[in-house]
């Protein structure tokens, strides 16, 4: 490698979460326009109000992504945040994180950076006893793991 490729930066999308501030959705957006150079595939951003959670995603920017109609949606004093930059999988909306799924244990709403090193084996190991998935990212095989636990999540 040479001095100018070690110099280059490496990054893979960005994650950004916020707990106990009211206006959690709208610092989020703005910790992902912050973060923006770390992916513009895709963003979104899931709130929750204690009680619910609320997801947004798009396709692009933050800026263009999300205007006033989408935050005021998005209520709490919790949110966590995603901007992507593929380094596996689709491009596409169904790609964007946050993921926010149903099931035994309620909503769960989940987003991360980077490639897990034993998703393909666990997703082929998922689907052969009947899992379904609707992305290519390796997050979504952490949604099924946690909605096929039985420990108590609450």
């Amino acid at each position: 490698m040479t001095e100018i490729e070690i110099d280059k930066l490496h990054e893979e999308c960005g994650v950004f979460g916020i707990f106990g501030h009211p206006d959690a959705s709208r610092l989020s957006y703005l910790g992902l326009y912050a973060l923006q150079h770390r992916g513009q595939e895709s963003c979104g951003i899931v709130a929750s109000d204690g009680s619910e959670l609320r997801l947004e995603r798009a396709m692009g920017h933050v800026s263009d992504a999300f205007n006033q109609t989408h935050l005021d949606r998005l209520r709490g004093p919790s949110a966590i945040g995603h901007v992507r930059y593929s380094t596996a999988g689709e491009v596409s909306i169904l790609e964007a994180q946050p993921f926010l799924v149903n099931c035994q244990h309620g909503q769960i709403a989940v987003c991360h950076n980077g490639n897990l090193p034993f998703a393909k084996e666990e997703r082929q190991r998922l689907e052969r006893d009947g899992a379904i998935f609707s992305s290519t990212s390796d997050t979504e095989v952490v949604l099924h793991g946690v909605a096929r636990s039985v420990e108590n999540c609450s």
